[in-house]
């Protein structure tokens, strides 16, 4: 199995990374920083590979699909992960900073999943798309990146039905409250403040804790292996969804 990744220089991406390639798949990563992917994927070996790309770059989309393809023979599986955590409140908003967003996190997956659709054909391959408890929770502040991930959630069932027939299955993966890089610098926990926010949204999920970026990678596994579920967006967020109030 051959498998591309994109963000998979840290968190989620990364952890995807390892579950896949601890499972036998040739896995390339891709990331904006060279030194943070290099590093990963010196330290999976050889079933890694890397190229340092930025998804919203045209040119940098066909080169890692190409590096993909090389390293894989083929390619079985995108995992569309990269993204941008913008959070500001309604009167920061200007257009730059919406579009950008949306580029980053819609748009460069659907062009990625459109140049890679060939490829997954040929294969009967899947796209793993990145939701959020933001879509199910209500966040002040998080409007911008909730709007992103409400349509990927959208694009799951509607590029589902559309390309279904072609042999390619869609899901997306919903995780709850996890600790990772990206959420640190969006300020979702800072240094300082670190256990008392971690316990406060710890208190938000049934199960007590917040989650671990190697179960979300338990499920993001599952739908690029399972051949017979599609359309699916797989929560995977301790409860947080579930919205109890106590």
């Amino acid at each position: 199995m051959s498998v591309l990744v994109t963000g998979g220089g840290s968190g989620i991406g990364e952890a995807t990374a390892r579950h896949l390639a601890a499972g036998g798949a040739r896995v390339t990563i891709c990331g904006r920083r060279e030194d943070k992917v290099r590093a990963v994927a010196d330290d999976i070996g050889p079933l890694c590979t890397w190229v340092r790309a930025d998804v919203t770059n045209a040119d940098d989309r066909s080169a890692m699909i190409a590096r993909a393809v090389e390293h894989g023979g083929g390619l079985d599986a995108l995992v569309s992960n990269a993204g941008n955590m913008e959070r500001s409140p309604i009167g920061e908003w200007t257009a730059e900073r919406l579009l950008n967003v949306f580029n980053d996190n819609v748009v460069a997956g659907m062009l990625l999943s459109q140049e890679a659709l060939p490829y997954l054909e040929a294969r009967r391959g899947s796209i793993v798309f990145i939701g959020s408890i933001y879509t199910v929770r209500s966040y002040p502040g998080a409007a911008p990146y909730a709007v992103t991930k409400g349509a990927l959630e959208t694009l799951v069932r509607v590029l589902a039905a559309e390309i279904g027939p072609r042999g390619v299955r869609v899901g997306g993966v919903r995780p709850g409250a996890v600790l990772t890089e990206i959420n640190q610098r969006a300020g979702l926990v800072d240094d300082q403040q670190a256990a008392e926010r971690l316990a406060t949204m710890a208190n938000h999920h049934v199960l007590g804790r917040i989650g671990t970026v190697d179960e979300i990678a338990e499920g993001i596994e599952y739908l690029v292996r399972a051949e017979w579920t599609t359309g699916e967006i797989l929560a995977v967020d301790g409860g947080m969804g579930l919205g109890i109030i106590s």
